[in-house]
């Protein structure tokens, strides 16, 4: 009898119910009834503190356009896990312990960068591991892209589609900000698909001046209205130049809101246009999952269940040039992906126009 065990960490998206399907299909259609799978709830907090339920067939029956998890989620910050908690409890060791206890012969875990620190953990100490690349950022190494991505590309180009037209109604200058702390890939791909003319992005650092001197050049050609795609995480070249305490001791000090609001009174000081924000917020993260991210979460799945019917541990499945790769997991932990300021995508964007800021 084979004991799997699924856990679901850091921020939710759409298509982890997908994913967990994929993986869940896969195995009862090799094992049959030779398999038994734990559901470990709210992500690695669930197996340092022993809860789970066991999952039936039923369970992954029609999930597959759901989004969240089904098995509930929660952030453990990696730089955390080997510090006891309040009662003085090892984590790493509960960790390991619950995974013997239960007689796993393997723990999926679905997240982000955070999350495959952690599962390297687990991993170097001895656990059978396998994971799958989730995050609406589109920002883990070892894979083109991840499942959630392409969703919150979608939610975030709707936003603004939508605003294009208030913005062309009333002659004003819109920011929307998207979700992304450190990498742009999610501002950039909706920026380019929603027709921003700015594009502001955490690798890119903007100068304000070249964002109103492109606001400007709008205004001259006739152009009633522009539009802003701000990563949340976007800095300023000023602020980049900063060392890490500097700059934390000035977002600290900071009044705004977030960077948005910043830059968006910036632009209204330097040129007197009415500039109005919108933040879509966690609906990047919600709703159910588009068909794209129901393919990669059915392949993504599927490919992870092969791994452990062949037994192939310490690995994170990956998608690179449309195929289905193992990349090892210590190859995978605590790298970014990030946007390249070189890149042919970057070029391309501004061969369209669009203005970075730089």
């Amino acid at each position: 009898m084979k004991k799997i065990g699924f856990l679901t960490s850091g921020g939710d998206c759409q298509s982890l119910n997908a994913t967990m399907r994929g993986v869940a299909k896969t195995l009862y259609q090799a094992y049959s009834k030779d398999v038994e799978i734990y559901g470990i709830l709210e992500g690695y907090k669930g197996l340092i503190y022993g809860n789970y339920r066991k999952m039936k067939p039923e369970d992954f029956s029609g999930i597959l356009t759901e989004g969240g998890t089904i098995i509930g989620t929660s952030r453990q910050p990696f730089k955390k896990m080997r510090e006891p908690d309040e009662n003085g409890l090892d984590k790493v060791k509960a960790m390991k312990d619950n995974y013997k206890k239960w007689g796993l012969d393997c723990l999926v875990i679905l997240g982000g960068n955070g999350t495959h620190k952690t599962a390297n953990l687990l991993s170097e100490e001895g656990c059978n591991v396998v994971t799958l690349p989730k995050t609406i950022d589109n920002d883990i190494w070892g894979t083109d892209i991840t499942f959630g991505f392409q969703s919150a590309v979608n939610i975030a180009t709707n936003a603004i589609d939508c605003i294009h037209t208030t913005a062309a109604s009333h002659g004003r200058v819109f920011i929307v900000e998207v979700m992304g702390h450190k990498v742009g890939w999610l501002t950039l791909h909706a920026g380019i698909a929603g027709g921003a003319d700015i594009i502001l992005i955490p690798e890119i650092p903007y100068d304000i001046d070249s964002v109103v001197k492109a606001l400007d050049k709008r205004a001259k050609q006739g152009k009633r209205f522009s539009i802003l795609a701000v990563a949340e995480g976007a800095i300023s070249k000023e602020d980049a130049a900063l060392s890490k305490k500097e700059l934390k001791a000035k977002r600290k000090a900071n009044i705004y809101p977030s960077i948005s609001y910043q830059i968006g009174e910036e632009i209204n000081k330097k040129t007197g246009q009415e500039v109005r924000i919108t933040v879509p917020g966690h609906t990047q993260r919600g709703g159910e999952p588009c068909p794209y991210d129901r393919v990669i979460s059915s392949r993504l799945g599927a490919a992870a269940a092969r791994l452990i019917i062949d037994e192939k541990y310490g690995y994170m499945v990956g998608l690179k040039n449309g195929e289905t790769i193992p990349v090892p997991l210590s190859e995978v932990a605590g790298k970014l992906k990030m946007v390249e300021p070189d890149s042919s995508i970057i070029k391309e964007a501004k061969g369209l126009g669009i203005c970075f800021g730089d």
